[in-house]
């Protein structure tokens, strides 16, 4: 199973279309985010914490559950 940013890291583009775009692009010059993590909590804690380029914790919900939906398949 991908890490969470590995998932998140294929939505990255150049010109940002919707609010997970934006947050991969942003996630990705982050270099503190928790790249190895697979881990919601963990995730979550940190955004709380350091992720102010994340108007709302709702657009790290919406790719989770799209990160775990892809798990599955």
């Amino acid at each position: 199973m991908k890490t969470f940013y590995q998932f998140l890291i294929t939505y990255r583009q150049p010109k940002a279309k919707d609010e997970i775009t934006k947050f991969a692009n942003n996630a990705y010059d982050d270099h503190g985010f928790p790249r190895q993590s697979k881990d919601y909590d963990e995730l979550s804690r940190y955004l709380e914490m350091y992720g102010e380029y994340l108007p709302s914790m709702a657009i790290f919900d919406d790719a989770w559950d799209k990160y775990k939906q892809s798990s599955i398949v």
